[in-house]
């Protein structure tokens, strides 16, 4: 059974789109992680182009951070005036990030710039993930216990100018380096159709020590509004987001992230990480694969705008 998007202006079948989020939705619900950098690239490679799929895939994560960030902001597991800080720089980022997404769009080498990015994003951070994953596997198979850290050392970015201190988080730092990150990620995720929440969870976690108990959350509220801006930036410069194609992935994804979450109870965590790494490095090679194989059609005719 098909449906026309009228955006991406092709035929799609809706069981395949609704698989395909489910199926994201089930890793999303599992390893408690957005799943925009699945998603994105899984909708080029069925053929959406790539400027629709970053865009609308970006509505999606919309939809599903709220309802996220809604339910840690009840049980009080977010930082506010974190996520608000972290949610500045992640506005500007998003705005850099469409005014790039647009500039390579019209230069016609946006979908070479998504590709390379994945392939170098989703390689880097897979490798470390799966280094990381089993040098734990091994030393729990050889009952070495990880050495502690000592002491309350503060890296040299924490006393960096412009200090705040986050009582919630129990944090006093630099806003500069939390600026950094920020922006960078709200640029990836203007860019690349990803919420950042795989990126901004162990930077928050292992670079600033935001405890546990509210970093998920914390990265939610900052997802959510970083995300709307995108939608809308995207919908209002380019005409991208595709409403149907929107609607098809949420419900998909709602679907499958209930059966993930159950799923996940039931996973070791080094397990988890292993498996989670090897679906990013697996996105990554797939996204290798996509760019040095030669198109069975490597010719092809269309209309270019003048301006």
């Amino acid at each position: 059974m098909q449906i026309y998007l009228p955006i991406a202006d092709m035929p799609i079948s809706i069981f395949l789109v609704l698989g395909l989020s489910a199926a994201v939705g089930f890793i999303s619900g599992m390893f408690g992680v957005g799943g925009g950098f699945l998603l994105t690239p899984l909708l080029i490679f069925i053929g959406v182009p790539a400027a629709i799929s970053v865009a609308t895939v970006s509505a999606q994560i919309t939809a599903s951070s709220m309802t996220g960030a809604l339910a840690y902001w009840r049980r009080r597991a977010l930082d506010v005036k974190l996520g608000t800080v972290l949610l500045m720089g992640g506005l500007v980022g998003t705005v850099l990030g469409v005014w790039f997404f647009n500039a390579m769009r019209r230069l016609g080498q946006l979908e070479l710039v998504i590709i390379l990015s994945y392939i170098t994003l989703l390689g880097s951070v897979g490798s470390l993930m799966l280094a990381e994953s089993l040098k734990a596997l091994w030393s729990e198979r050889r009952g070495v216990v990880p050495p502690r850290k000592r002491g309350p050392h503060h890296p040299w970015y924490f006393g960096l100018p412009l200090r705040m201190r986050f009582q919630r988080s129990k944090l006093y730092v630099s806003v500069i380096p939390l600026a950094v990150l920020s922006i960078t990620i709200g640029f990836l995720g203007a860019v690349l159709g990803i919420g950042g929440g795989f990126l901004m969870v162990p930077a928050l976690l292992y670079l600033f020590r935001v405890p546990t108990a509210v970093v998920v959350g914390t990265s939610l509220f900052q997802i959510l509004f970083t995300m709307v801006a995108a939608t809308v930036l995207h919908a209002v410069t380019n005409q991208a987001v595709d409403v149907i194609l929107a609607v098809l992935l949420v419900l998909g994804g709602v679907f499958g992230a209930q059966f993930g979450a159950r799923a996940g109870r039931n996973v070791k965590g080094e397990h988890f990480r292993l498996l989670l790494a090897l679906i990013v490095l697996a996105v990554g090679v797939r996204f290798a694969t996509e760019a040095v194989i030669r198109p069975a059609d490597p010719y092809s005719l269309g209309a270019t705008e003048l301006r």
